[in-house]
């Protein structure tokens, strides 16, 4: 296969979670890459430093657990897969209930120093604009939601597809030293104890009805950005700004982010809130709290009147306050192949959040995928895409073909999620023949589901095809 010096790089064409994780699996493959990244020689709207892998909406990676959650599923199936981004996230984490939270500097500040030590990896600083160079016969576009406008043009004119852009919000952030803990207290939701051994991971900020009245009058009154006329946002329902929500229904946001079920009142354990905000912890010294669910297209002068009507809240301190960034996706399911390269110039791979999957990790592990297919077409080994089965390969599926057609629209971003995943029967018994309720079932279902996914990895990493070494 020859030695690393005598193979040719990949270009990998962003520094997000995506690309650094795919140089990562690339450099760890014994193969040479360029990482291009275009902070901070041009900026972002969205950025506020220029390390690698940066945290832009959120801090969390979502649950934890591989077999009771999908995601939880995809974080253990990349643990086996050597993933940096896992392994820097695990070195970070901060309390957040069943879910896996990172503190965002020490996160960046660790995968941006493990990918400037490696020996197989070179950090090029600067824009590629508009297509590759010809020269550069493999390479991965891991450019994220904040594709440059050169760039989403040449992918444009070379597919001559119709490209989808849509806003994705975000949330503001609080001091911890401006709540109000004689109103508020801290618990999970149903008490569920995370991986950090925390139960209590959430702030909670209580009302009563006309509190929860005089709120939703006030989001649906208050001043927002406009868009402009070319700005057409058909909204990923996973991310939708909080009026949004409140414009679909006065009852929305209380079965949804402000549901106050599993929650018990610490100063008053006899009433029942009728609505709920939670805080959660965005970084390791527990100073700043994330509103959970309130990103927001209202303006920044309205956000800290109306958000400040929250019991607990009204003499917040806002580190941040919510916005909105651009996100440019892809139709991949019409334009990439299996091995996620561009049908119309295969030396092109895509990866990340620009194939059109949603959230943090599923972009890391789309990013992990095209790093190891792309190594192991350098090296002249087989590329076998993993098994459906697992929650990788249902990603892989999903982007590469899995979703169908509606026409202009229908491929949407998509987290990871069981759907994805060919299912299980759901057993009837448990191992004493003793019989299961419905809940048991679905958790009985989904442990199988994480038990089979994890043996399919395992066996198909034992295949020399993509072996790291």
């Amino acid at each position: 296969m020859g030695s690393v010096m005598s193979l040719s790089p990949i270009h990998v064409i962003g520094g997000g979670l995506a690309g650094s994780e795919a140089a990562w699996q690339i450099a760890q493959a014994g193969v040479p890459v360029v990482l291009h990244e275009m902070r901070p020689v041009r900026g972002t709207d969205a950025h506020q430093t220029d390390k690698l892998a940066e945290l832009v909406c959120s801090n969390s990676f979502r649950a934890d657990d591989w077999a009771g959650n999908a995601v939880g599923l995809l974080h253990a199936e990349m643990r086996r897969l050597d993933s940096i981004i896992m392994a820097c996230g695990d070195a970070h984490q901060v309390p957040a209930g069943g879910a896996l939270a990172v503190d965002r500097d020490g996160f960046a500040d660790a995968v941006t120093a493990r990918l400037l030590a490696h020996p197989n990896i070179t950090v090029d600083r600067g824009e590629v604009a508009g297509l590759p160079p010809e020269a550069w016969d493999s390479v991965i576009i891991a450019t994220g939601p904040l594709t440059s406008p050169a760039l989403s043009q040449a992918i444009l004119d070379l597919t001559g597809e119709g490209q989808l852009s849509f806003f994705d919000a975000i949330a503001p952030i609080v001091t911890l030293e401006s709540v109000n803990m004689d109103v508020c207290w801290r618990q999970s939701r149903y008490d569920k104890v995370g991986p950090g051994g925390d139960a209590a991971a959430y702030i909670n900020c209580p009302m009563d009805k006309d509190q929860y009245e005089a709120f939703i009058d006030a989001l649906l009154a208050g001043p927002k950005s406009e868009f402009k006329d070319w700005e057409h946002v058909p909204y990923f329902d996973g991310c939708l700004p909080i009026e949004v929500m409140a414009e679909r229904g006065r009852e929305t946001l209380r079965h949804g982010p402000m549901k106050p079920v599993g929650l018990t009142n610490a100063h008053k354990p006899d009433e029942k809130a009728y609505a709920v905000v939670q805080l959660r912890q965005d970084n390791a010294l527990g100073t700043l709290w994330n509103m959970v669910g309130f990103q927001t297209k209202l303006k920044h002068g309205a956000q800290t009147e109306i958000f400040r009507m929250i019991p607990g809240l009204e003499k917040a301190v806002f580190a941040r306050l919510g916005g909105l960034h651009r996100n440019t996706f892809i139709n991949s399911p019409r334009l990439l192949d299996g091995t996620l390269r561009l049908k119309a110039a295969p030396r092109l791979r895509f990866a990340g959040q620009v194939t059109g999957v949603e959230g943090y990790v599923e972009s890391a592990a789309v990013g992990l995928m095209a790093g190891r297919m792309a190594a192991a077409e350098r090296l002249g080994a087989p590329i076998t895409p993993p098994p459906p089965t697992t929650a990788l390969g249902a990603l892989i599926g999903h982007i590469t073909g899995g979703h169908l057609d509606g026409g202009a629209g229908s491929f949407q971003p998509m987290n990871i999620n069981y759907g994805l995943i060919p299912p299980l029967e759901s057993p009837k018994r448990d191992a004493e023949g003793r019989r299961l309720g419905a809940k048991e079932r679905g958790r009985t279902k989904k442990r199988m589901v994480g038990e089979r996914a994890l043996a399919d990895l395992d066996a198909w990493i034992g295949q020399p095809a993509l072996a790291a070494e």
